[in-house]
C-alpha cells in the first residue's frame, strides 16, 4: 500500500460504526482488523523512516561533528505530517479494501 498517496484526513473524524461493522456485523472484531492493519502500516511507514535516516547516520560521534542537516529534518517533518496508521486503516476499511 502507498501511505503517501492516501487521501485519509490528518486529524479525527467521527465515523459511523453501523456503517464501518457493516461486513463483519461485529463491532469488535471490525475493531480489531482495523487496529491490526493500522499496526502492519505503522511498522511499514517506520521501516521506511529508518531506511532513509540510515543514510545521514554518523559512524564517528564526536560532539564537535555533530551538526544541522536539513534534509534530515525535512525528512522527518514529512513523516510527521503523514495521517495516523488507525486513520489510514479506517479510511481503507471504510472503502471496503480492508475486509
Amino acid at each position: 500500500m502507498d501511505y503517501k498517496k492516501t487521501n485519509a484526513p490528518t486529524n479525527t473524524i467521527t465515523r459511523d460504526m453501523m456503517d464501518l461493522c457493516a461486513d463483519t456485523g461485529n463491532v469488535y472484531e471490525t475493531v480489531a482488523i482495523i487496529g491490526k492493519r493500522a499496526n502492519q502500516i505503522s511498522v511499514e511507514i517506520k521501516n521506511d523512516l529508518s531506511k532513509k535516516l540510515a543514510e545521514f547516520a554518523s559512524y564517528n560521534d564526536n560532539l564537535e561533528e555533530v551538526f544541522e542537516n536539513r534534509e534530515q529534518i525535512e525528512i522527518s517533518r514529512y513523516y510527521e505530517k503523514l495521517p495516523k496508521p488507525n486513520l489510514i486503516a479506517a479510511g481503507i476499511c471504510r472503502r471496503k479494501d480492508l475486509l
